[in-house]
Protein backbone atom coordinates (compact mmCIF):
# COMPACT_ATOMS: atom_id res chain seq x y z
CA UNK A 1 0.00 0.00 0.00
CA UNK A 2 1.53 2.91 -0.86
CA UNK A 3 2.80 6.09 1.64
CA UNK A 4 0.87 8.43 1.03
CA UNK A 5 -2.46 6.62 0.74
CA UNK A 6 -0.95 5.07 4.77
CA UNK A 7 -0.75 8.77 5.46
CA UNK A 8 -4.14 9.79 4.27
CA UNK A 9 -5.95 6.69 6.16
CA UNK A 10 -4.08 7.85 8.92
CA UNK A 11 -5.35 11.61 9.32
CA UNK A 12 -8.61 10.63 8.65
CA UNK A 13 -8.96 8.56 11.50
CA UNK A 14 -6.97 10.80 13.63
CA UNK A 15 -10.02 13.29 12.82
CA UNK A 16 -12.62 11.28 13.34
CA UNK A 17 -11.54 9.79 16.61
CA UNK A 18 -9.86 12.83 18.15
CA UNK A 19 -11.94 15.53 16.48
CA UNK A 20 -8.69 17.10 15.27
CA UNK A 21 -10.57 19.64 12.78
CA UNK A 22 -13.14 21.77 15.63
CA UNK A 23 -12.04 23.38 18.37
CA UNK A 24 -14.52 22.27 21.82
CA UNK A 25 -16.22 25.44 22.54
CA UNK A 26 -16.32 26.21 26.28
CA UNK A 27 -15.66 23.98 28.92
CA UNK A 28 -15.58 20.32 27.87
CA UNK A 29 -15.87 17.14 29.54
CA UNK A 30 -13.99 14.35 29.39
CA UNK A 31 -16.60 11.16 28.64
CA UNK A 32 -16.33 7.84 28.35
CA UNK A 33 -15.96 8.27 24.91
CA UNK A 34 -13.35 10.65 24.98
CA UNK A 35 -10.71 8.58 26.90
CA UNK A 36 -8.59 5.69 25.93
CA UNK A 37 -6.35 3.22 27.18
CA UNK A 38 -3.70 0.88 26.45
CA UNK A 39 -1.10 -0.89 28.41
CA UNK A 40 2.08 0.22 28.87
CA UNK A 41 5.14 -1.80 28.31
CA UNK A 42 5.23 -2.21 32.27
CA UNK A 43 1.50 -3.43 31.39
CA UNK A 44 2.89 -5.93 28.74
CA UNK A 45 5.70 -7.52 30.66
CA UNK A 46 2.95 -8.00 33.75
CA UNK A 47 0.96 -9.86 31.47
CA UNK A 48 3.59 -12.03 30.32
CA UNK A 49 4.76 -12.87 33.52
CA UNK A 50 0.97 -13.75 34.53
CA UNK A 51 1.01 -16.02 31.32
CA UNK A 52 4.24 -17.55 32.42
CA UNK A 53 2.74 -17.99 36.15
CA UNK A 54 -0.40 -19.46 34.56
CA UNK A 55 1.43 -22.47 32.62
CA UNK A 56 3.34 -23.23 35.50
CA UNK A 57 0.36 -23.64 37.94
CA UNK A 58 -1.24 -25.70 35.28
CA UNK A 59 1.92 -27.72 34.30
CA UNK A 60 3.17 -28.62 37.86
CA UNK A 61 -0.95 -28.24 39.65
CA UNK A 62 -0.11 -25.57 42.54
CA UNK A 63 -2.75 -24.45 43.83
CA UNK A 64 -0.77 -21.73 45.55
CA UNK A 65 0.43 -21.05 42.19
CA UNK A 66 -3.38 -20.31 41.07
CA UNK A 67 -4.13 -18.19 43.72
CA UNK A 68 -1.36 -16.17 43.05
CA UNK A 69 -1.93 -15.56 39.59
CA UNK A 70 -5.35 -15.03 39.97
CA UNK A 71 -4.48 -12.23 42.54
CA UNK A 72 -2.07 -10.74 40.76
CA UNK A 73 -4.23 -10.95 37.45
CA UNK A 74 -7.47 -8.77 40.09
CA UNK A 75 -4.55 -6.32 40.71
CA UNK A 76 -4.47 -5.59 37.30
CA UNK A 77 -7.93 -5.09 36.53
CA UNK A 78 -8.33 -2.95 39.21
CA UNK A 79 -5.15 -0.60 38.01
CA UNK A 80 -7.03 -0.84 34.72
CA UNK A 81 -10.11 0.84 35.94
CA UNK A 82 -8.43 3.27 38.56
CA UNK A 83 -6.16 4.58 35.53
CA UNK A 84 -9.37 4.81 33.20
CA UNK A 85 -11.65 6.78 36.24
CA UNK A 86 -8.68 9.14 36.73
CA UNK A 87 -9.43 11.07 33.57
CA UNK A 88 -13.10 10.10 33.39
CA UNK A 89 -15.37 13.14 34.08
CA UNK A 90 -12.88 15.45 34.49
CA UNK A 91 -13.73 18.90 32.89
CA UNK A 92 -11.67 21.25 30.71
CA UNK A 93 -12.08 24.86 31.06
CA UNK A 94 -9.75 27.62 28.94
CA UNK A 95 -9.27 30.59 30.90
CA UNK A 96 -6.82 33.13 29.53
CA UNK A 97 -4.20 34.23 26.87
CA UNK A 98 -1.61 37.01 27.42
CA UNK A 99 -0.68 39.07 24.34
CA UNK A 100 3.37 38.35 23.53
CA UNK A 101 4.89 40.14 20.47
CA UNK A 102 6.13 37.53 17.14
CA UNK A 103 8.72 35.02 18.06
CA UNK A 104 8.11 35.07 21.93
CA UNK A 105 6.35 31.90 24.06
CA UNK A 106 2.78 32.72 24.28
CA UNK A 107 1.22 31.45 27.65
CA UNK A 108 -2.37 29.79 27.89
CA UNK A 109 -3.89 29.27 30.90
CA UNK A 110 -6.21 26.23 31.62
CA UNK A 111 -7.94 24.61 34.16
CA UNK A 112 -8.69 21.36 34.96
CA UNK A 113 -12.18 20.92 37.07
CA UNK A 114 -12.56 17.83 38.91
CA UNK A 115 -16.65 17.65 40.67
CA UNK A 116 -16.41 14.28 41.39
CA UNK A 117 -15.49 13.21 45.32
CA UNK A 118 -12.97 11.02 44.23
CA UNK A 119 -9.32 12.88 43.68
CA UNK A 120 -7.17 12.78 40.92
CA UNK A 121 -3.35 12.57 40.79
CA UNK A 122 -0.48 12.34 38.79
CA UNK A 123 -2.30 13.77 35.59
CA UNK A 124 0.21 14.61 32.26
CA UNK A 125 -0.61 17.66 30.32
CA UNK A 126 0.85 19.39 27.59
CA UNK A 127 0.55 20.67 24.10
CA UNK A 128 0.97 17.79 21.51
CA UNK A 129 3.39 19.00 19.50
CA UNK A 130 6.09 19.39 23.00
CA UNK A 131 6.29 15.94 22.73
CA UNK A 132 6.90 14.54 26.17
CA UNK A 133 4.68 16.32 28.53
CA UNK A 134 6.70 18.92 30.95
CA UNK A 135 3.25 19.46 33.31
CA UNK A 136 1.67 17.59 35.78
CA UNK A 137 -1.34 18.57 37.65
CA UNK A 138 -3.02 16.84 40.84
CA UNK A 139 -6.64 17.27 41.36
CA UNK A 140 -8.34 17.03 44.44
CA UNK A 141 -12.11 16.22 44.95
CA UNK A 142 -14.51 19.27 44.30
CA UNK A 143 -11.10 21.22 43.22
CA UNK A 144 -10.08 22.51 40.37
CA UNK A 145 -6.15 23.46 39.37
CA UNK A 146 -4.54 25.58 36.49
CA UNK A 147 -1.79 25.31 34.71
CA UNK A 148 -0.21 26.92 32.22
CA UNK A 149 0.95 26.12 29.00
CA UNK A 150 3.51 27.81 26.53
CA UNK A 151 3.54 27.32 22.43
CA UNK A 152 5.59 29.60 20.48
CA UNK A 153 4.41 32.27 17.87
CA UNK A 154 5.92 32.90 14.90
CA UNK A 155 4.05 35.79 12.96
CA UNK A 156 1.47 38.71 13.78
CA UNK A 157 -2.41 37.96 14.28
CA UNK A 158 -3.86 35.44 16.75
CA UNK A 159 -2.52 32.30 17.62
CA UNK A 160 -4.85 29.49 18.05
CA UNK A 161 -3.63 27.31 21.23
CA UNK A 162 -2.77 24.14 19.48
CA UNK A 163 -4.51 20.67 20.79
CA UNK A 164 -3.74 19.42 24.14
CA UNK A 165 -2.54 15.80 25.19
CA UNK A 166 -3.69 14.87 28.93
CA UNK A 167 -2.82 11.09 30.19
CA UNK A 168 -1.66 9.33 33.04
CA UNK A 169 -0.82 5.77 34.29
CA UNK A 170 -1.96 6.12 38.16
CA UNK A 171 -1.43 4.00 40.09
CA UNK A 172 0.37 1.07 39.00
CA UNK A 173 1.64 2.47 35.84
CA UNK A 174 0.74 -0.69 33.88
CA UNK A 175 -2.13 1.10 31.89
CA UNK A 176 -2.21 4.16 30.17
CA UNK A 177 -5.05 6.40 29.79
CA UNK A 178 -4.99 9.29 27.34
CA UNK A 179 -7.45 11.86 25.83
CA UNK A 180 -6.92 14.89 23.49
CA UNK A 181 -8.63 18.35 23.85
CA UNK A 182 -8.64 21.34 21.76
CA UNK A 183 -9.00 24.44 23.57
CA UNK A 184 -11.16 27.27 21.94
CA UNK A 185 -8.85 30.33 22.94
CA UNK A 186 -6.40 32.45 20.77
CA UNK A 187 -3.47 34.36 21.42
CA UNK A 188 -2.70 37.72 20.09
CA UNK A 189 0.53 38.41 18.34
CA UNK A 190 2.05 41.60 18.15
CA UNK A 191 4.40 42.57 15.66
CA UNK A 192 7.71 42.04 16.86
CA UNK A 193 9.42 45.67 17.90
CA UNK A 194 12.45 46.73 15.51
CA UNK A 195 15.25 46.90 17.03
CA UNK A 196 17.26 49.51 15.83
CA UNK A 197 13.90 52.40 15.06
CA UNK A 198 14.61 55.75 14.95
CA UNK A 199 14.08 58.05 17.08
CA UNK A 200 9.87 59.21 17.70
CA UNK A 201 8.95 61.86 14.67
CA UNK A 202 8.96 65.28 15.83
CA UNK A 203 5.96 66.21 18.02
CA UNK A 204 2.93 68.82 16.62
CA UNK A 205 3.81 72.16 18.20
CA UNK A 206 6.91 70.94 20.18
CA UNK A 207 9.41 73.25 21.80
CA UNK A 208 12.25 74.23 20.91
CA UNK A 209 13.95 71.64 23.95
CA UNK A 210 12.06 68.93 22.05
CA UNK A 211 10.46 68.15 25.43
CA UNK A 212 6.97 69.84 25.46
CA UNK A 213 4.38 67.13 25.47
CA UNK A 214 2.65 69.66 28.24
CA UNK A 215 2.06 73.37 28.87
CA UNK A 216 4.59 75.23 30.66
CA UNK A 217 1.91 77.05 32.96
CA UNK A 218 1.10 74.97 36.40
CA UNK A 219 4.22 72.81 37.97
CA UNK A 220 2.14 70.21 38.56
CA UNK A 221 4.51 67.90 40.67
CA UNK A 222 8.07 66.14 39.66
CA UNK A 223 8.77 62.63 38.41
CA UNK A 224 11.39 60.13 37.63
CA UNK A 225 13.79 61.18 35.08
CA UNK A 226 13.06 60.10 30.78
CA UNK A 227 15.16 59.73 27.94
CA UNK A 228 14.80 62.95 26.72
CA UNK A 229 13.48 65.58 29.10
CA UNK A 230 15.01 68.65 28.97
CA UNK A 231 17.46 69.05 31.41
CA UNK A 232 16.16 72.79 32.19
CA UNK A 233 13.50 70.55 33.65
CA UNK A 234 15.55 68.39 35.79
CA UNK A 235 14.64 69.28 39.66
CA UNK A 236 18.13 70.68 40.53
CA UNK A 237 16.69 70.94 44.42
CA UNK A 238 14.74 67.49 44.77
CA UNK A 239 18.00 65.71 43.32
CA UNK A 240 20.22 67.44 45.82
CA UNK A 241 18.26 65.97 48.90
CA UNK A 242 18.65 62.15 47.21
CA UNK A 243 21.57 60.28 48.45
CA UNK A 244 22.71 58.10 45.38
CA UNK A 245 23.83 55.77 48.07
CA UNK A 246 20.16 55.03 49.19
CA UNK A 247 19.19 54.53 45.49
CA UNK A 248 18.74 58.86 44.88
CA UNK A 249 18.12 59.32 40.82
CA UNK A 250 17.58 62.44 38.60
CA UNK A 251 13.63 63.23 38.95
CA UNK A 252 11.88 66.12 36.13
CA UNK A 253 9.37 68.86 37.03
CA UNK A 254 6.33 68.03 35.12
CA UNK A 255 3.77 71.23 34.24
CA UNK A 256 0.36 70.62 33.18
CA UNK A 257 -2.09 73.61 31.34
CA UNK A 258 -1.03 75.73 28.32
CA UNK A 259 -0.69 74.51 24.69
CA UNK A 260 -0.54 70.58 24.52
CA UNK A 261 2.32 69.72 22.56
CA UNK A 262 1.30 66.00 20.30
CA UNK A 263 3.04 63.11 19.30
CA UNK A 264 1.27 61.57 16.41
CA UNK A 265 2.29 57.92 15.36
CA UNK A 266 0.82 58.07 11.64
CA UNK A 267 1.33 54.38 9.96
CA UNK A 268 0.99 56.27 6.45
CA UNK A 269 3.86 58.60 7.21
CA UNK A 270 5.92 55.97 7.04
CA UNK A 271 8.14 55.52 3.53
CA UNK A 272 5.73 53.35 1.41
CA UNK A 273 9.12 51.48 0.23
CA UNK A 274 9.24 49.86 3.01
CA UNK A 275 8.05 46.53 3.99
CA UNK A 276 4.82 45.89 5.69
CA UNK A 277 5.86 44.06 8.34
CA UNK A 278 8.99 46.70 8.87
CA UNK A 279 6.31 49.20 9.15
CA UNK A 280 4.57 47.65 12.03
CA UNK A 281 7.58 46.63 13.95
CA UNK A 282 8.80 50.48 13.72
CA UNK A 283 4.86 51.14 14.78
CA UNK A 284 5.16 48.86 17.63
CA UNK A 285 8.70 50.10 19.04
CA UNK A 286 7.52 53.67 18.79
CA UNK A 287 4.50 52.91 20.62
CA UNK A 288 6.38 51.16 23.73
CA UNK A 289 8.86 54.26 23.22
CA UNK A 290 5.80 56.46 23.72
CA UNK A 291 4.66 54.42 26.61
CA UNK A 292 8.18 54.18 28.34
CA UNK A 293 8.32 58.16 28.35
CA UNK A 294 5.13 58.89 29.28
CA UNK A 295 4.53 60.91 26.17
CA UNK A 296 1.12 61.05 25.46
CA UNK A 297 0.09 60.55 21.68
CA UNK A 298 -1.73 59.81 18.99
CA UNK A 299 -2.20 56.75 17.24
CA UNK A 300 -3.44 56.31 13.37
CA UNK A 301 -3.36 53.45 10.62
CA UNK A 302 -5.88 52.48 8.30
CA UNK A 303 -8.91 53.79 8.97
CA UNK A 304 -7.94 53.58 12.79
CA UNK A 305 -7.49 56.77 14.56
CA UNK A 306 -6.97 57.53 18.10
CA UNK A 307 -6.88 60.39 20.30
CA UNK A 308 -3.64 61.55 22.00
CA UNK A 309 -3.45 59.32 25.30
CA UNK A 310 -0.98 57.62 26.85
CA UNK A 311 -1.51 54.40 29.67
CA UNK A 312 -1.92 50.53 29.58
CA UNK A 313 -5.10 50.70 27.73
CA UNK A 314 -4.65 52.94 25.20
CA UNK A 315 -1.19 50.90 24.47
CA UNK A 316 -3.24 47.43 23.60
CA UNK A 317 -5.55 49.24 21.64
CA UNK A 318 -2.58 50.32 19.46
CA UNK A 319 -0.76 47.15 19.32
CA UNK A 320 -4.24 45.25 19.16
CA UNK A 321 -4.53 47.65 15.64
CA UNK A 322 -0.78 46.64 14.18
CA UNK A 323 -1.23 42.99 15.17
CA UNK A 324 -4.78 42.94 13.63
CA UNK A 325 -3.50 44.87 10.57
CA UNK A 326 -4.13 43.76 6.99
CA UNK A 327 -5.83 40.54 8.76
CA UNK A 328 -9.67 41.01 8.25
CA UNK A 329 -10.62 37.30 8.39
CA UNK A 330 -8.83 37.27 11.62
CA UNK A 331 -11.18 39.83 13.66
CA UNK A 332 -13.30 38.46 16.49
Amino acid sequence: MPAALIGRIRRRADTWLFRTHVADPGEVQLTQRRVFILPTRAGLAFAALLLILLIGSINYNLGLGFALTFTLGTCAVADMYLTYRNLVRLHLRPVRAQPVFAGEDAAFELQLVNRTRGDRYAIWIDFIDAGQARHVADVAAAASATVTLSAPSVERGYLAAPRVRLHTRFPLGLFNAWSYWQPDLRALVYPFPETAAPPLPAQVGASDDGGGHAGQEDFAGIRSYQPGDAMRRLAWRQIARLDPALGGQLVTKHFEGGAPHQLVLDFAALPAIMDLELRLSRMTRWVLEAEQRALPYGFRIGALAFAPACGAAHQAACLRALALHGIAAEAP
